[in-house]
């Protein structure tokens, strides 16, 4: 899984800059605060290139990332703002197995990162380390694929094209379902084009991403030691529906 985001490392941000981290960050800290936790310690599975931790950290949070993705993790290096380098560390790790010294009061993972863990032990696997890194009372959440609307409002093949000064990129995503697997392999062609137009690089991925249910997601959470104590559409705090492709969950450690 490491290698299939090293090779989109270099084009993350450019994909995602219209996407809203400052948004999304004060969505998650509002989470947390009907919970009780107000700033402290949080730890990040799947930080990605940092951008929601930063958010956070100016919140006034003090934030770990993990990322299983060196580059991922070098990127945000790179880019932690000299104002918050004792808030937030990143460090490389699989959400699935790392164990850190060090007990925090939540744990988030966000962007989908559940989603990538396909199988059963993939899943119980990260709630674990979610589990782990919490004393009794401590707060997960994370957002995932949910069910209902991905069947309802099916993966199509989508298109997305983004200019910067030195690239242009095209990336083409066409999606392949598996009904019985609760999965979709989204296949991704990314043509990156330097701007002066001299050289084209052409990468190829497949992401494999999983669809939940909420009596599922109860029961596997519950095999963890967690209480799933809300589930809210993502951003809208709207109730889920068949509409709701990207859903919220927070689970709270017994």
């Amino acid at each position: 899984m490491s290698q299939v985001f090293d090779a989109y490392a270099a084009y993350y941000d450019l994909l995602y800059r219209d996407k809203d981290y400052a948004g999304e960050a004060a969505f998650v800290r509002d989470l947390l605060r009907q919970q009780g936790i107000e700033s402290g310690e949080i730890l990040e599975l799947g930080c990605g290139t940092g951008k929601h931790a930063f958010h956070l950290a100016q919140m006034g949070c003090r934030m770990q990332g993990v990322d299983i993705s060196p580059a991922m993790v070098a990127s945000a290096r790179a880019q932690l703002p000299v104002t918050l380098k004792n808030q937030v560390a990143f460090e490389v790790g699989d959400v699935r197995s790392v164990r850190l010294a060090q007990k925090f009061d939540a744990v988030i993972s966000l962007f989908h990162v559940a989603s990538y863990q396909t199988t059963n032990d993939d899943i119980a696997a990260m709630f674990q380390t979610a589990a782990q890194h919490l004393n009794a009372g401590g707060v997960f959440v994370f957002d995932c694929w949910y069910g209902p609307a991905v069947l309802t409002d099916r993966p199509a093949v989508r298109v997305k094209h983004l200019d910067s000064e030195a690239v242009n990129v095209l990336r083409i995503a066409e999606p392949v379902m598996y009904p019985n697997d609760n999965s979709v392999d989204v296949n991704y062609t990314v043509l990156v084009t330097q701007a002066n137009g001299e050289q084209t690089n052409t990468i190829r991925e497949s992401h494999r991403m999983r669809y939940f249910f909420t009596p599922e997601l109860r029961l596997l959470l519950a095999e963890s030691g967690f209480e799933l104590v809300s589930m809210v559409e993502w951003m809208s705090n709207r109730e889920p529906g068949f509409s709701t492709w990207s859903v919220a969950i927070v689970a709270v450690r017994n």
